[in-house]
């Protein structure tokens, strides 16, 4: 059994040596819901793990809250939260478990070092105004901010414990009477009306944090938490010692009224007018000792002060618990995680030869100046992108402009698609079809059709689905009508196709969703190659070796309940269903292996061969792109315009490049787009308009 450490009371006797397939070591701390342990995943990456309590596992309500705690997790960002790694909350004792971030925690900066500079309190609030910006971009509260709940790392405040947070469509409700949350960080309405807390409450929370970070109290301070109480609903904060330029700001977070405070994006943008000095260059908390000190670990829980000695400060290496002080309801520290995924890059098995790796150099580039995420494919050696209304061709070496040409639509869902020679500009634009030279970005030939329910392309054909359930084949170099014709068994067929597959596929499910028939069908000419109906409600995904995969969806909420793999020359099937369904997913399919990326962040490769999850990974990502794959790393991108790189063998983060936000960080894309492998080069569209290319061999060196 793994060694046990600062184990407090209550603690059970009998501790798990495992969560999953992450070894226990020393316990960080414990609280009233569980306990918090140093752990270290099998590729010996360091990841902090909540493990309940045995009685609180046995509780179905408290199960239900966990499996809450971790949605809310999953949901948020990683960049400035604590990013999920896994978690099972249907295990016998539910489990959680985080990166680990090295840093103390807010509260235990100012109890050692006395209260913020004026400098150190803009960078804080700047953070913590960034980290509920993402929070509530997805739709979650956290409804417990304090300094307790505040990692200071090393790129920044991390918010961390989502144990109490809600996500707006959550179906779990505040109990009346119930009081939930830690009074002296509480807005007015968490006392008087829970249950309809909601953003703002997290924001006159921030505001509570910064008197605390500036003065070493709150802003309503009473031993007693029934007076804490009334001073909230009643009393104006005191504000005493609090800098003159950020106090105006910080009582604007305080005020009683929802409505009446600012949002995060307001809170940014009016703290970018406080100081000229405000900037996002990496920020080393200041520490009040004259020797370097290991940050400590964040334990949460009930713990005994810490007693530093008058003469210095503790030494290299001491583990310490932090008191979170919380009065009400106590959660165990949800967890530590690591900075931003660059920090937990690995380095390749076999690094590039310096004159390989001199052959390609990463570029960036914004060939239109506009906002919005590119959409891009390859295709006649170009990166071929689509966005807001244009079309346009790059150099795949250097990111130079080759061409550009302007659309009907002012919106993208999709990147231009080579069909016969020529670049289909889009596969969403309406009733103007168009093929484009690929050299010039000039139409070769243009035709307007009837409305239609449809459109793909495979085999260089346009195959268009009518309003009427008959389809049209056009062959895709000459704009040329080639067949009109309906497919058995489908009343209104929507093809797919996959790269280096001659055949289009479409899917229809029984009305109660107990079957589908899935027909191939040559795009040629029309005539059906082979027929068949399955089990379930099936998305054809992608194809491989002459079978055909497909997800397994769930028709109520739309998740991924199994991946199946059809085989039309033995016309066998093999099914493999998932222990936790995955979110809305993305899904990419290389050799026998299928990847799913989940809106909840979990990106999860299943072995068809094997007949099992070969491994998962919570990304931390809040909604991800497809994944694409080479079958070493598989890419996908985030909503705020990172690419990041996961190992395809066993599902270890790799790197990641820096977001790429633009002037519209609060608004996010309604399409991320699929990365762009070639070779051994990535390439991927951006919010900020920018499209890049990076060397995919070393993703830790991005």
């Amino acid at each position: 059994m793994a060694p046990q450490h600062n184990i407090g009371a209550g603690v059970e006797a009998e501790l798990p040596e495992y969560a999953g397939h992450y070894r226990l070591d020393s316990s960080l701390g414990s609280g009233g819901m569980g306990v918090v342990h140093l752990a270290r995943s099998t590729s010996g990456m360091k990841v902090a793990v909540k493990v309940v309590h045995a009685r609180f596992a046995k509780d179905p309500e408290f199960r239900g809250r966990f499996r809450q705690e971790v949605a809310a997790a999953r949901r948020v960002s990683g960049a400035f939260t604590a990013s999920v790694v896994d978690a099972d909350p249907e295990a016998e004792r539910p489990w959680m478990a985080t990166l680990f971030i090295p840093g103390p925690t807010l509260s235990d900066h100012v109890k050692r070092n006395g209260p913020m500079g004026p400098y150190q309190l803009r960078r804080l609030m700047a953070g913590l105004a960034e980290a509920l910006r993402d929070i509530h971009r997805v739709g979650v509260v956290h409804r417990d901010l304090k300094p307790s709940n505040v990692l200071l790392a090393e790129d920044g405040p991390k918010v961390i414990d989502f144990g109490i947070s809600r996500p707006k469509d959550s179906e779990l409700r505040t109990e009346t009477g119930k009081l939930i949350g830690t009074p002296p960080f509480m807005a007015p309405e968490q006392f008087r009306r829970p249950r309809e807390v909601g953003p703002a409450a997290d924001v006159f929370a921030l505001g509570s944090v910064m008197v605390h970070a500036a003065t070493g109290r709150g802003p309503f301070d009473s031993d007693s938490p029934y007076v804490v109480a009334y001073q909230v609903v009643h009393d104006e904060p005191d504000m005493t010692d609090v800098p003159e330029n950020l106090a105006p700001l910080i009582v604007r977070c305080l005020a009683k009224e929802p409505e009446e405070r600012p949002t995060p994006d307001e809170l940014m943008r009016e703290l970018r007018s406080v100081a000229a000095s405000y900037d996002t260059q990496t920020f080393v908390w200041e520490q009040r000792t004259g020797e370097t000190a290991e940050p400590e670990p964040r334990a949460e829980g009930p713990q005994p002060e810490p007693q530093p000695e008058r003469g210095g400060r503790r030494r290299l290496g001491r583990r310490a618990a932090i008191g979170a002080g919380a009065i009400g309801l106590v959660t165990v520290a949800s967890l530590l995680s690591l900075q931003l995924f660059d920090s937990v890059t690995a380095a390749p098995k076999s690094a590039p030869s310096p004159t390989t790796a001199a052959a390609f150099r990463a570029w960036a580039a914004t060939p239109t100046h506009t906002e919005g995420t590119p959409q891009c494919s390859y295709g006649a050696g170009k990166v071929l992108c689509a966005q807001a209304g244009l079309v346009f061709a790059l150099n795949p070496s250097d990111g130079r402009l080759v061409w550009r040409h302007s659309v009907a639509r002012t919106f993208t869902s999709g990147p231009p698609v080579p069909a016969g020679g020529l670049v289909q500009p889009s596969l969403d634009q309406g009733r103007h079809l168009e093929g484009l030279d690929p050299a010039s970005g000039k139409p070769r030939w243009q035709r307007k059709v009837p409305a239609y329910s449809g459109l793909a392309v495979a085999g260089g054909m346009l195959l268009l689905t009518g309003a009427d359930g008959g389809v049209t084949g056009i062959d895709g170099g000459t704009g040329d009508t080639k067949w009109n014709r309906r497919v058995p068994g489908h009343e209104l067929p929507l093809f797919v196709s996959f790269s280096g597959d001659p055949l289009a596929y479409a899917a229809s499910t029984s009305a109660d969703g107990a079957s589908t028939r899935i027909t191939a069908v040559d795009p040629g000419t029309g005539e059906v190659r082979w027929d068949t109906r399955l089990p379930g409600s099936l998305r054809p995904v992608g194809t491989a070796d002459g079978s055909v995969f497909f997800i397994a969806v769930d028709q109520v909420y739309g998740n991924t309940e199994a991946v199946v793999r059809y085989s039309p020359d033995s016309r066998s099937a093999r099914r493999v269903p998932l222990s936790v369904p995955v979110q809305q997913a993305n899904v990419t399919v290389h050799g026998n292996v299928v990847y799913l990326m989940g809106t909840g962040g979990s990106l999860v490769a299943v072995d068809l061969d094997a007949r099992k999850k070969r491994w998962s990974l919570e990304t931390g990502v809040s909604r991800g792109s497809a994944p694409a794959t080479d079958g070493r790393h598989v890419y996908l991108t985030a909503p705020d315009g990172r690419l990041l790189a996961v190992d395809a063998r066993d599902g270890r983060l790799l790197g990641q490049t820096s977001p790429r936000l633009g002037k519209n960080a609060d608004k996010v894309a309604a399409d991320l787009p699929e990365p762009v492998i070639v070779g051994n080069h990535v390439y991927a569209g951006s919010p900020d308009g920018t499209v890049f290319a990076v060397d995919g061999r070393d993703p830790s060196a991005w």
